[in-house]
């Protein structure tokens, strides 16, 4: 059979460094093919070179769709030849309609090159019922969820009648729900003939969806496996280039005095002041534990946090909630007062609200303890590097140089570098939101043997996730949230994915 597509031998090369050395793959029609490897691995930019966004001049190798050579100058030009991306940052104009984004660049006409509006809108409500959303068309996209524009993305592509469907990480912003639509999606293109490629560092999806395995590493080719075939471990070693002895480790120690505890927190709902998200949620955190805290999408675990580090849970005014750290009942009234307070929090959003992409890698490590690094209000420039560096170290941060831009950094570095920030500021409660989404496999391991550390040598840690298996591994304690309210605490001797699955949905849990 023909393959679909057949990449040979693609090379590229940004000035001295090489990106991608002879990397060749295949896929056939009506098959799912996994694309795995760690952040910088190579994946984005093969990819960038299929979909036109990386011009055939500028790479070396060969590209045929259905045997036929094809060299593309534009992403356009790929768009026409029947490939369709869909990215893990979704690229939607916010301010246009769910139909515009749709139909843009694609606008039915009629008579005088004039828009067929009722076509587009028709159009739009077919593409919305096919991902499940029932949204109306004309809505802006700007006031939708983040999970709701990736739908949207996604129907966009598959309108389109694609011949090849890359789709990279598409599941990051999705709800559990949202990703078993889009499984059903992609078995029914795979049913048509169409040819997909799944990138993910999910390996769960990546074995319950695809037919073969492609890995690539430092820019090469690896393997390829039938799934059928292979075992999760051997593509893990596969990906990192030597076998990881745990992915999870944590050896809990006997837990030590109560660091933390929240007494009947109430989180109001940011724009109606009616409504609470969170409502009366109290916990405790012991030093050398880590407790998880989980709950379906809407429960209210990064907003309880949120509030606590933010000191916006002072603003509810149904209940006054009560913030004790170390026995010591505490006000915390912003983000400053918590790190005073030896609490630290990475947030979901690294982008978003953990570093800043201006700076380079050292400011970002010394922000949150430019007390550690100034002297009479001046930083010193050798004492920031200093603290950088051994931060750096630490961590085994990954970069050119710790002058070099954190936005040049792959995911798990990125990540690294919020936690060398939080890490700088000495805190003995880290409350880590979502710490392993969008990173690869490796850094994972690396990340879980941190916490481990640091859970040994006395920090109590707050694990928000929604990787059922990375809770189950690495909790002491489970807390569980539904509808903004703590359902039930599980020590890990009674932790099972149904006990958290019936408590989160309202079954009652048992009270540690």
């Amino acid at each position: 059979m023909t393959p679909a597509l057949q990449m040979t031998n693609v090379t590229k090369r940004y000035g001295a460094v090489v990106a991608l050395e002879d990397v060749s793959l295949d896929v056939r029609p009506g098959e799912i093919l996994g694309l795995c490897g760690e952040n910088g691995a190579g994946k984005s930019t093969l990819m960038k070179c299929l979909s036109g966004s990386i011009y055939a001049r500028d790479f070396d190798g060969e590209i045929a769709l259905g045997g036929e050579v094809v060299r593309f100058g534009s992403t356009l030009e790929a768009e026409r030849a029947g490939i369709e991306m869909i990215y893990q940052e979704v690229s939607l104009h916010l301010d246009l309609s769910i139909a515009e984004n749709i139909y843009l660049g694609r606008m039915p006409t009629r008579g005088a090159g004039l828009i067929d509006w009722p076509a587009v809108y028709r159009g739009a409500r077919e593409a919305l019922a096919m991902v499940g959303l029932e949204l109306n068309p004309r809505a802006t996209v700007r006031g939708l969820s983040t999970s709701q524009q990736q739908m949207i993305a996604i129907a966009r592509s598959v309108i389109r009648g694609p011949k090849i469907l890359v789709l990279d990480e598409p599941t990051s912003a999705l709800t559990a729900t949202e990703a078993d639509k889009l499984f059903k999606i992609l078995h029914n293109l795979r049913d048509r003939g169409v040819a997909c490629i799944y990138i993910s560092h999910k390996m769960d999806e990546v074995f319950a969806l695809c037919d073969r395995i492609t890995v690539l590493r430092d820019g090469r080719f690896v393997a390829t496996h039938k799934v059928a075939d292979v075992a999760t471990d051997q593509v893990i070693a596969d990906m990192v280039g030597r076998q990881l002895d745990a992915l999870y480790v944590h050896n809990a120690p006997m837990p030590g005095r109560e660091l933390l505890r929240l007494e009947d927190i109430d989180v109001r709902h940011p724009t109606r002041a009616d409504r609470l998200l969170v409502e009366g949620a109290s916990l405790t955190l012991r030093a050398g534990e880590i407790v998880g805290l989980f709950g379906l999408v809407g429960a209210g675990r990064s907003e309880l946090m949120s509030a606590v580090f933010d000191g916006s849970y002072r603003q509810t005014g149904r209940r006054q909630g009560r913030v004790f750290v170390r026995g010591d009942e505490v006000v915390i009234r912003s983000p400053a007062d918590a790190i005073n307070h030896q609490i630290a929090m990475l947030t979901e959003d690294r982008k978003v609200s953990g570093f800043v992409g201006t700076m380079n890698i050292t400011r970002n490590i010394t922000l949150a303890a430019l007390n550690r690094v100034a002297r009479g209000g001046v930083i010193d420039g050798g004492a920031e590097r200093s603290l950088a560096h051994d931060l750096a170290t630490r961590l085994s941060l990954k970069a050119a140089g710790l002058r070099a831009s954190v936005l040049s950094l792959s995911g798990g570095n990125q990540q690294k570098v919020v936690l060398s920030k939080w890490l700088a500021s000495e805190p003995q409660i880290l409350i880590l939101d979502e710490p392993t989404r969008g990173i690869d496999v490796g850094a994972k391991a690396e990340i879980y043997r941190l916490m481990s550390e640091l859970a040994n040598k006395g920090l109590g840690i707050i694990l928000i996730s929604s990787e059922m298996p990375e809770l189950l591994a690495m909790s002491d304690r489970v807390v569980v949230l539904g509808e903004g309210r703590v359902q039930g605490t599980f020590d890990r001797a009674e932790i099972t994915q149904d006990k958290l699955l019936q408590a989160a949905s309202g079954q009652p849990g048992v009270a540690a």
